[in-house]
């Protein structure tokens, strides 16, 4: 997390990163379209009752994640385009928005192809809500691996 802190502010790396992580929602956001309104409906018809509910309220978290990703990631091709300052994309309204959370427990019940739409969903988002802390400046969370290297290196 550190490097992508050190080079948020790098614009060709910082536009190339922006154009994958667009690239890589739009894609995921067609195949959560596809599976959740056309190919998931077998699926979905053959679980328990409320396992259906739980598998529509996770096609709309699904969604949802997926927009806040998209419109911050717009935002931020627009401060590259010069069209925003970046100043405006720090304003808390064009911050990444608040991800619903899934119940792992339910999730775990849902068909294979629902189960890899819903983790990328949460996947993109989670590296997404990363680059969007570093823009703003905010502490990176380190993860314990990393932080115990660091540790390391500062000890010798």
């Amino acid at each position: 997390m550190r490097a992508m802190a050190d080079h948020a502010h790098d614009p060709r790396l910082q536009r190339r990163l922006i154009d994958s992580f667009y690239t890589e929602a739009m894609l995921l956001a067609d195949e959560a379209r596809h599976y959740f309104d056309e190919g998931g409906r077998a699926e979905r018809e053959a679980l328990a009752p409320m396992e259906r509910v739980a598998f529509s309220c996770e096609s709309l978290k699904v969604t949802t994640r997926l927009m806040h990703v998209i419109a911050w990631l717009l935002t931020q091709r627009a401060v590259a385009a010069g069209e925003l300052p970046p100043t405006q994309a720090l304003d808390p309204a064009r911050r990444l928005g608040d991800a619903p959370v899934s119940e792992p427990e339910m999730v775990a019940r849902f068909p294979a192809q629902a189960r890899g739409v819903i983790a990328g969903s949460i996947d993109l988002y989670r590296r997404v809500a990363l680059l969007d802390a570093a823009h703003a400046g905010e502490a990176p969370v380190l993860s314990p691996a990393r932080s115990m290297l660091d540790r390391l290196a500062t000890a010798f």
